[in-house]
């Protein structure tokens, strides 16, 4: 179990058993779960003034139990240095008296945040204990990466999230930012000069842990993250693809609440290698 921020396709969430619990937007002074208004809504609302918070404690704890088949839930959040999630599914598991409910925190966000959703999907579809699938998210969590790029600044500026001067500066100077999100904090990339040089700094940064992988042949997993872009997306795993046949992969939307502290045209890369077994 999730919330909204994880990025997984409904269907691919259904595939794999995984329930998704949709964080909020508040839009000109009203609130809507996540995916009832479309991004393009979101975006161009957004003068109206907006806010974005996570699930309650009741409605994680009501689709916790709804969730659980008599062998225990996984709740695998959106980083807690983003967002209360974390502490409100805490609470939610202290109130479901009698059942097994474990809650991680994935140290990251959308598709770096569905890969390890799915890993720990894949312990508990094959039969794993608990406890298993909760190592398993862990595992996963320590060694996924997610790198990601914007055109500007300009909607972070707006939210007090860089200062004004640096976006007006990256503007001025033709740059994409670019960003690695990694053990629950994001840092800066070299910004690249266009869009294009921007696309392919994401596959470079894979490449240079690809390369650093050796002879030991772990699998991939590997997810492509858009704004109202998926040919891009789409691009990116297929650059990716063509190197390494990846073990997981998807193409998935960035979350609408995401969506609207960035501003459109946000695309990125996340992935994990899973050692091969002896």
């Amino acid at each position: 179990m999730s919330d909204s921020a994880c990025s997984l396709p409904a269907e691919l969430a259904g595939q794999n058993g995984v329930t998704v619990v949709p964080m909020w937007v508040s839009v000109g002074g009203h609130q809507y779960r996540d995916g009832e208004l479309s991004l393009d809504e979101v975006l161009a609302r957004a003068p109206e003034g907006f806010s974005t918070s996570g699930p309650a404690p009741g409605e994680l704890a009501d689709a916790a139990a709804a969730a659980d088949r008599g062998d225990g839930v996984v709740v695998m959040t959106v980083s807690a240095r983003m967002s209360g999630v974390y502490e409100a599914a805490r609470v939610a598991a202290g109130s479901l008296e009698g059942k097994q409910v474990a809650v991680v925190d994935t140290g990251t966000a959308a598709g770096a945040q569905g890969l390890v959703v799915l890993a720990a999907s894949r312990a508990a579809r094959s039969g794993a204990p608990l406890a298993q699938v909760v190592a398993a998210a862990r595992v996963a969590a320590a060694r996924v990466t997610l790198v990601a790029t914007l055109p500007s600044l300009d909607y972070l500026a707006r939210g007090g999230r860089v200062p004004g001067a640096a976006a007006w500066g990256a503007k001025w100077l033709g740059l994409h930012p670019v960003f690695e999100f990694r053990d629950g904090r994001a840092r800066p990339l070299r910004p690249a000069r266009g869009r294009l040089s921007a696309r392919r700094r994401l596959v470079a940064a894979w490449a240079s842990q690809a390369a650093r992988s050796g002879n030991a042949r772990p699998s991939l997993h590997v997810a492509a993250m858009h704004a109202r872009e998926p040919a891009l997306a789409e691009e990116l795993l297929a650059a990716v693809s063509a190197q390494v046949h990846p073990a997981t992969s998807f193409v998935g939307s960035f979350s609408p609440v995401m969506v609207a502290h960035t501003g459109p045209g946000l695309l990125g890369l996340a992935w994990w290698w899973e050692p091969a077994t002896p």
